[in-house]
This record gives C-alpha cells, sequence and structure tokens, in this order.
C-alpha cells in the first residue's frame, strides 16, 4: 500500500473434440513446435545472418527443451504447459527471485513462508493518507495484522516437491526441475478432477482453472480463459534469461468451459461491482462508519462524476499480503480505496464504489478526484517480481474506468503513487514510493493497447522515458536493509545527473532535502529518478546523454542511439509568461480564499519549494479549474465542492507531477 504504503468462459464450451481433425490439429502443433529451431536454423543464411552456433543453440533449445521434457514425463501437453507459464511469468525466469506473493521460476510455484521470511508489513498509515487539513490527521492504530496460515495458492512449491520428488531448493533455483514441478502439479490436478492425461490441450480446461489457486468459480474461470486465449493467439519471446521460446497458436481450440462448474467452488459476489466483464471482480466493501469521539472511516461519500469529474487512477501495491490487506480495508479505524488486485490469479475486489472518495494517496485534490488500486506486493522486500495475470487484470479494470471516466491513457493521469505530489511543502517527505521501479510501466501500457512509441523525430522537443524493462538494471539500495544493494532486476526507472556522466552527481531534490544533501541510489528514494512512460521537454543533447528539465534543473541521463532510453516526442509544453523570472510549483490545484462560502475555511493555496524558472519548459498534462472537496465529518449534509475562477495545469515537474497557474505560464507547442 502504499503508505500511505464464476463467469462463464468466453471461449465456446464444448465436450472433448476426438474427431480426425482434431487428431490432425494435435499432431499438426507438436510438429511445429518441434520444427521451431530447426526452421529457424534453415531461415538464417536466407536471411544473410550467420546460423548459430553449437552453444547458442543448445542455449536456445534451453528452456523449449524443458517444457518438451517435462510435457512428455507427465503427459501434460506442451501447449498447456507453455500456456500457463506464459500467463505466469512470461517464461521468465527472473535470476531465482522470487514474485511479490512468493513464486519462483517461469512456473510461478508458490513458497511464501521462505519468499517473505524476514519481510517486515508496512503500514499504510504512515503520514496522512487523507492528505486534508479541514479535519485532524488519519493516525489509525490499527496494527498490521501478522496471519500464521498460508492458503495453497501460497504454497504450491511444496506440492510440487511431494509429487515430483525435486528438492524445493532445485524447483526455486533451477528453471528446468520448476517446470518438471509445475507439470507434476497440472497432472494431479487433472487426476484429482477425474480426467484421463489427454493428449488434447482443450480437456484441461479444469486443471488449468484449479492450478491458478483461486477459490471462487468466477476468477478460476477467468484464468484458464486467460490460459487458453494465450493458446489460441500464441506467443514467442526472448526470456530475461535470453532464451527464445515459442508457443505456436491453435486457433481451433474449443476448451471443456464447462469442467470449472463441478470443481466445488464458491461462487462470489459479483453484485454491485464495476468491473469489466474479462476480470473475476468480487464485493468486499470498506465500511464508512463513525467511531471514537465522532471520527469515522475510511473514505468518504460523493457523487462523481457529478460532483467532481474523476481524472487520475493511481497505481498502489498492497505492502501485505493479500489476506492482511482484506483486513485492513475493512477496518473501519483504517483507509480504503476502491480496488485490490491479488497476485496469484489476478482476482480483483472492489471496496468502494467509484463515486465516492478513497483515502489512498496521501494528497487530498488528487484523492478527490481519483480512483485507487492497490497490488498485492512489497516493494523491495524482497526484490521481487509481479505476475502477468495480475498485471493482465490490472490493465483491464484500468482500461475500462479509463473509458468510463473519460481518463486519458498516458503517465500523467494513469499515476503510480510515488508519483502523486506533496500537498504542501511539510508534506514532501512522507509521501510514498510505490509501485517502485520494479513495475513495468511499458508492458502495463501495451496490454491496454497504448504501448510507448516515438511520436516525433528530433525537432519535437520532447522524450517519452521507454528503457528496455529487462536490460535496464541499474543498481539499487536499501530493498533489505539501508545501504545494502538490492539484488539485479530489471527496472522501468533511468537516473538523472547534474552532467552527462554516470561519475556526476545525482540531481538534487530540495522538498526531500531541504539541506542540500544528494540524491541516493535508495529504492525508495525518488529524488532523481524519470520513470517509464512519463514525458519531459527536451534542454539539451551530447553524444549518448540527453538533458531534461527536472525540477527547476537541467538533469542528464544516459541515451545512447544503440540502446535508448527514451523516444522522441511532440506535445505541448508550459513555461514562464514572457517577463516572469520564476512561476511557483504547487502539490494540489485548490481555488484562491475569495472561492470559499463563509461557513468554510478557505484552503491555503500553498506553493512547495520549487520554482519552474525562465527558459525552462514541462510537458502540460492537463488544464484543470481550481477545486477543493469539503468533508470533514461523518454527516455528509455540510459536504459540498468549492470550485474557483482559478485555472490550473498540471506538468511533468519531477518524478512526480505539479501544478502551476494558468496566469503565470503560457503554454506552447514542444518544436518552438
Amino acid at each position: 500500500m502504499s503508505q500511505d504504503r464464476s463467469q462463464e468462459a468466453a471461449l465456446p464450451s464444448t465436450t472433448s473434440d476426438r474427431s480426425p481433425a482434431a487428431a490432425r490439429r494435435r499432431t499438426n502443433q507438436a510438429a511445429r513446435a518441434a520444427g521451431t529451431l530447426a526452421t529457424a536454423a534453415l531461415l538464417l543464411p536466407l536471411l544473410g545472418a550467420a546460423p548459430p552456433s553449437e552453444a547458442q543453440e543448445a542455449s536456445n533449445a534451453g528452456l523449449q527443451h524443458a517444457f518438451a521434457t517435462a510435457a512428455a514425463e507427465y503427459r501434460v501437453p506442451q501447449s498447456v504447459l507453455l500456456g500457463v507459464s506464459y500467463l505466469q511469468s512470461r517464461w521468465d525466469t527472473h535470476g531465482g527471485a522470487p514474485s511479490v506473493t512468493g513464486g519462483y521460476g517461469p512456473m510461478h510455484l508458490t513458497d511464501a513462508r521462505a519468499a517473505l521470511a524476514g519481510v517486515a508489513a508496512h503500514s499504510e498509515a504512515e503520514g496522512d493518507p487523507r492528505g486534508d487539513t479541514s479535519r485532524p490527521a488519519l493516525a489509525p492504530k490499527t496494527k498490521v495484522p501478522q496471519n500464521s496460515q498460508l492458503p495453497a495458492r501460497l504454497k504450491s512449491l511444496t506440492r510440487a516437491a511431494e509429487l515430483s520428488g525435486i528438492p524445493a531448493e532445485q524447483l526455486r533455483s533451477d528453471p528446468a526441475a520448476n517446470v518438471r514441478g509445475g507439470a507434476a502439479l497440472l497432472a494431479s490436478a487433472q487426476k484429482a478432477l477425474g480426467k484421463p492425461l489427454s493428449s488434447d490441450p482443450a480437456d484441461w480446461y479444469g486443471a488449468i482453472a484449479k492450478f491458478s489457486g483461486a477459490d471462487d468459480t468466477a476468477t478460476a474461470a477467468t484464468y484458464a480463459n486467460d490460459v487458453f486465449a494465450v493458446i489460441h493467439d500464441g506467443e514467442r519471446r526472448t526470456t530475461d534469461a535470453g532464451q527464445r521460446v515459442e508457443l505456436a497458436a491453435d486457433r481451433s481450440l474449443k476448451p471443456d468451459a464447462a469442467q470449472v462448474r463441478n470443481m466445488g467452488l464458491r461462487k462470489s459476489d459479483e453484485s454491485g461491482t464495476e468491473c469489466p466483464p474479462t476480470v473475476s471482480c468480487e464485493w468486499i466493501p470498506a465500511p464508512y462508519e463513525e467511531f471514537g469521539d465522532g471520527d469515522y472511516g475510511n473514505h468518504d461519500l460523493a457523487d462523481r462524476p457529478n460532483d467532481q469529474s474523476i481524472d487520475y487512477i493511481v497505481i498502489h501495491d498492497t505492502e501485505a499480503t493479500w489476506d492482511t490487506t482484506l483486513q485492513l480495508v475493512q477496518d473501519k479505524t483504517y483507509l480504503a480505496w476502491h480496488y485490490s488486485l491479488r497476485s496469484t490469479d489476478g482476482h480483483i475486489a472492489q471496496h468502494v464504489k467509484a463515486k465516492d472518495v478513497g483515502w489512498h494517496a496521501g494528497n487530498w485534490y488528487v484523492n478527490a478526484k481519483s480512483l485507487g488500486l492497490e497490488h498485492e506486493g512489497f516493494l523491495a522486500e524482497p526484490d521481487s517480481w509481479y505476475t502477468e495475470e495480475m498485471y493482465r487484470a490490472s490493465s483491464r479494470l484500468v482500461k475500462y474506468l479509463a473509458k468510463k471516466y473519460d481518463i486519458p491513457l498516458d503517465r500523467q493521469h494513469i499515476l503510480g503513487h510515488d508519483n502523486v505530489p506533496g500537498t504542501t511543502t511539510a508534506g514532501i517527505k512522507s509521501m510514498h514510493t510505490d509501485p517502485g521501479p520494479y513495475w513495468d510501466w511499458a508492458h502495463y501500457f501495451a496490454l491496454m493497447g497504448k504501448p510507448f512509441k516515438a511520436t516525433a523525430g528530433p525537432k519535437g522537443g520532447l522524450v517519452t522515458v521507454a528503457p528496455d524493462f529487462a536490460g535496464n538494471k541499474p543498481v539499487y539500495t536499501g530493498c533489505v536493509k539501508a545501504g545494502e544493494t538490492c539484488a539485479t532486476h530489471g527496472s522501468g526507472a533511468v537516473r538523472v545527473y547534474t552532467a552527462p556522466s554516470e561519475d556526476a552527481p545525482l540531481i538534487k531534490d530540495i522538498g526531500l532535502r531541504p539541506g542540500g544533501e544528494d540524491s541516493t541510489t535508495d529504492v525508495n528514494d525518488t529524488g532523481a529518478r524519470l520513470s517509464t512512460g512519463q514525458q519531459y521537454a527536451v534542454a539539451e543533447r551530447k553524444g549518448d546523454w540527453t538533458a531534461v528539465w527536472y525540477l527547476g534543473q537541467k538533469a542528464w541521463f544516459k541515451n545512447p542511439k544503440k540502446h535508448p532510453t527514451a523516444v522522441n516526442a511532440a506535445g505541448l509544453v508550459i513555461a514562464p509568461k514572457a517577463g516572469r523570472t520564476d512561476v511557483p510549483v504547487y502539490g494540489r490545484a485548490y481555488p484562491e480564499k475569495e472561492a470559499y462560502p463563509a461557513d468554510i475555511t478557505p484552503q491555503t493555496v500553498s506553493p512547495l519549494p520549487y520554482k519552474l524558472l525562465a527558459g525552462q519548459r514541462y510537458v502540460a498534462g492537463g488544464r484543470t479549474t481550481a477545486e477543493y472537496f469539503y468533508s470533514p465529518t461523518f454527516d455528509t449534509t455540510s459536504h459540498r465542492v468549492v470550485r474557483g475562477k482559478d485555472v490550473y495545469y498540471e506538468i511533468q515537474f519531477g518524478h512526480r507531477v505539479a501544478y502551476v497557474r494558468a496566469a503565470d505560464v503560457q503554454v506552447l507547442p514542444s518544436g518552438a
């Protein structure tokens, strides 16, 4: 957390297809899979490329061969094994590091107790997640619950070890062994359902649904649908270990989706949820209740978008396990967000209606105009990764909400919690840093159909940050202990320096460090960090380096032509009006004093310690009229939205967004 921290199958349902056509399809699929590498070797000379060496062939065939071998050993169709693995890890091994829920290897075999041993649970109550001075700062006394019992979905590696006879440590560290363990689980699930070890992938719908670990019909079915969608479309990619893996498309596939109905799973409460039909979504409400001396929690009732527009979606990670997260959001003395997403299977729980205001972002202006999504996981303890199924479920939800509320699908409206500004200078240090540098924004936006691509040549005047996530591995510290180097990990973040050299000091953030101390490589230090998808105005280019305007400074990042970390773009930029030497920067777009009625104390229009200086430009994220949602009491009678005459522009100012008054600035095309 950031701070602050069964639907029916979409694919046709049929009984197993034992026809000659199905047999031919299975034979052809096996032949395509077996012939992939050989065909590639024959084509390379024709394409003018040298054929791979024997060592290269062995390396490239390694994981693909592991899937074929495990499929044969446990009599699981290879496409099923590949499809399940892709939906879990996209076939990546992550160097043996566990996922955010303790899943290891390409099959995401879970051993949460081993993976999360020693990981401290964090409270969302640090700072003030509400971020509004009209009432006392929220300071819940709730302690993060510690769960002693783990559900089966978080200990599948133990079961895989029992079934396969492979030691747990080998299942964690050896990708081939991990694949065998996953195959053993699938075969066991198929047998437990009373199904034969069929060579037809269509017969494995129930086993795949069971592999998800979901305890409800809708989630199990959605997971199986997604696996079969991968098999239907086919996939190929080079993994994080440099291995090429391919799953041939099987477009005639018709799975037996009826199997999931007889698995004895519970039926979740989908009534009242606001989710697309392509995800599994359950209503687990956060309580709007009074307690203590007239205090209340853990969100505010509103009537959005009728009384206020919804302009942002804020991405968080929970900093707690799923069960703990649900306990916290149902505590009236705690805080609430709109949706939680589960790592192992992409299941979604909705807690607050979109019309109402959650307490999640630490900035009341952003809270009042956003939806908050918490993703099960930990920013940095351990250095970990998010499952493909959670990325897919989240991307579908965000795309649905963005369309419903007319929210632009860009990085100035789809924010990480680490992109939300402090409301005042005093609040900057307490702002949260999740989901952190290990969230794959590029993949996330590609799933939403909005990949980050070049939209201009060098004269466009802007850059969109777009490093290769797998290959971009900056050193971070502080994941487990302060100053200690974190495990090597792909990242969507790029560091900025005071000069075009990695030996130069990092850019300073006077909001985080008023004394002028240097920024650091700590995983939670956002003072000198660009994030994938963010756009900045170019200040200068020099060789392999590009400078952008950032926190009122010229900030350099390495951007070599052969391995670029950004692409060129065009758009509108904000600059000080002619004659202005500097312009104040704000963390919220609040109305002028005169706009407030007599019975409401005006909120201070308080600038942050930064300045937008003459000669500098920042990317414009949108134009908005000043607003303040007044709601300090449980009784909603006095609640209202105060609207002013002041107009603001949102800008990408540093790692976090900020606001400037329209009266102080001018809007220009980036190439001007």
